[in-house]
């Protein structure tokens, strides 16, 4: 257990005190991102600290407490002794308004054991803290609109929704949901408030002015325990004089230290995000916050992307079908909640390129439909997703849908190409749901002598004549257009396909290839006129592109192309097939 500090540090114990204790007691200093919005979920208290450990003063109390956190789907548990960090008989780091009071100090030492170091928890993200703190799921509503910072871009993929209005949740689920609020821009009614700060949503309630105006107010706690807010309803602000005095007084006499009031126009102008951890029931269900209902079905798989295997990136690399597949069969119609998460790094990944992402992939998650499990699955993937979350650095992506009964594939993915990771899908469902793995077809190993045939074919685009661009444009029947033959179709894939252009690195094109079924007897074809039976698309910004899949004995074409037309260069096809020895 790693403690680094850059002032030296005493230890005090937890003698003769309270471990738990009233959450109004708490009061955060110097506060920690990772855990300053979640001591309000109360509800799942006795899943962190578990019952019936002995206290000070018990005869077998030995100076240390059991704590639980739920890390990639199940519950582990940090042992931590009853010394805690102080300067001066200060506390270092959190602490409760009571000085009797310790639970918050046990819960953050325990939390920073769990994550390596007290230094290690700065600048976490609230939503992970709602999560390992619960089991839940929790969701971020950007409320000013933009786009995150740094989101890869990948042509292919849709967003989700960005769920609703916050103001759209009924009372009684938030009042049963841990809310989460922050500001990523430039502080204005709260000064002191940094980028990214965040706070806690202790309260909702809906209030009537003596004009008979309706005014929806909400409570909010600064976990560094001092009321910033200058609004309207500020402690001595001019907003309370609309309310009838017993009123105002009943709502200012529930403001514990550090907590504040301020309605929802100013909370939607002051916020720019907000965290909503889904309620969990007495069973451990997940209660939707777009409906309400129970999603009383759960099930959850681990997963792994590894380089050359199982890593293919986005949708924009040939390589996306390689990602791990899964089956998700949904036996009714309902509500479905779907949620990848992926596992942190202990190391920094070069991928992120901030510190803020430095342990994180970006990561997608997407849904197709399909009729049933035997489909042509190269076709599947180039279609457009029934729904999908594009790639983000969060620990974890979600999506919400209504489905119908049938089947559904579902491929998570990085969005580099050999990008490695563990990662755990989870669906929460109002209805009947299965999700297994899906199995996927052995790669292509070495072709062994006498079984393959491989040949090679030079060619180029040139601007003006066979620089014709993809499917997109009317001009892609300009294209080189390369023949040959399938002879032999013993069952199973019998032909591969790959397509390298000759360019530096740092020039690369969108290259992609089609192949076309020559009819009968038609020597001269017309690429519009007919689809292709195989495609090698989206185009991909990569030296080479390749597809390995069957075709049935007969005459066809390859057309490459890239992916915008008169655009030069030099490529190369090698095309390997199956033979009859």
């Amino acid at each position: 257990f790693n403690l680094e500090y850059s002032l030296s540090c005493s230890f005090t114990t937890v003698k003769n005190r309270q471990i738990c204790a009233n959450p109004d007691d708490l009061w955060v200093q110097n506060a920690i991102v990772h855990i300053q919005c979640i001591f309000m979920c109360v509800c799942v208290c006795y899943q962190v600290f578990p019952p019936e450990q002995p206290l000070w003063g018990d005869r077998v109390y030995h100076g240390e407490f059991r704590v639980q956190f739920w890390q990639n789907g199940r519950w582990i548990e940090v042992r931590v002794d009853d010394q805690l960090p102080c300067i001066n008989d200060t506390l270092c780091f959190s602490r409760c308004q009571s000085p009797r009071a310790f639970w918050v100090a046990l819960l953050e030492k325990a939390y920073a054991k769990l994550h390596g170091s007290y230094e290690l928890l700065w600048a976490g993200q609230v939503c992970e803290a709602v999560v390992d703190l619960s089991g839940t799921i929790a969701v971020r509503w950007n409320l000013k609109g933009a786009e995150s910072p740094q989101q890869p871009n990948d042509s292919q993929t849709q967003h989700t929704p960005n769920g609703m209005r916050l103001s759209e949740l009924s009372l009684e689920l938030k009042e049963r949901c841990a809310i989460g609020c922050c500001v990523h821009s430039a502080p204005t009614g709260i000064p002191e408030l940094g980028q990214f700060h965040a706070m806690s949503v202790m309260e909702w309630t809906n209030v009537t002015t003596t004009t008979g105006e309706q005014v929806e107010l909400i409570r909010i706690r600064n976990p560094w325990g001092r009321r910033s807010w200058t609004g309207v309803w500020r402690e001595s602000g001019t907003g309370w004089a609309s309310l009838e005095p017993s009123c105002s007084q009943a709502l200012l006499g529930r403001t514990a230290e550090g907590e504040f009031w301020m309605d929802e126009t100013e909370f939607q102008q002051e916020f720019d995000e907000v965290t909503v951890g889904y309620p969990l029931s007495d069973a451990g269900h997940l209660q939707s916050i777009y409906t309400g209902s129970y999603l009383t079905h759960s099930h959850q798989i681990g997963g792994r992307w590894a380089k050359g295997h199982t890593a293919g990136g986005c949708r924009n690399n040939n390589t996306f079908s390689i990602n791990p597949k899964f089956w998700l069969k949904v036996c009714e119609r309902g509500e479905v909640l779907l949620s990848l998460l992926q596992y942190r790094h202990p190391e920094p990944q070069a991928e992120g390129g901030t510190q803020q992402h430095s342990h994180l992939q970006a990561i997608a998650l997407h849904v197709w439909k399909v009729e049933k499990k035997h489909f042509n699955l190269m076709r599947t993937l180039n279609n457009p997703p029934l729904v999908s979350h594009t790639h983000a650095y969060n620990r974890e992506v979600v999506v919400h849908t209504h489905l119908n009964p049938g089947f559904y594939l579902l491929v998570p993915s990085t969005f580099l190409q050999g990008a490695e990771g563990r990662f755990l899908l989870r669906v929460h469902s109002s209805c009947s749901t299965s999700l297994s793995v899906m199995k996927s077809p052995p790669p292509l190993q070495h072709c062994s002598a006498g079984e393959w045939e491989t040949i090679i074919s030079h060619g180029c685009w040139s601007v003006g004549s066979t620089a014709g661009g993809s499917r997109n444009f009317t001009t892609h029947g300009l294209n080189p257009r390369i023949p040959f033959t399938v002879t032999y179709d013993p069952g199973g894939n019998n032909v591969k396909v790959t397509l390298c252009q000759n360019r530096p690195e740092n020039s690369l094109h969108a290259i992609g290839f089609h192949i076309y079924k020559v009819p009968d007897g038609d020597s001269l074809l017309s690429p519009g006129a007919m689809s292709p039976v195989v495609s090698c698309v989206p185009h991909a910004h990569s030296q080479e592109v390749s597809v390995f899949c069957r075709l049935q004995p007969g005459k066809y074409i390859i057309i490459p192309s890239t992916y915008q037309p008169e655009l030069s260069a030099h490529f190369t096809l090698t095309f390997t097939c199956r033979i009859n020895r």
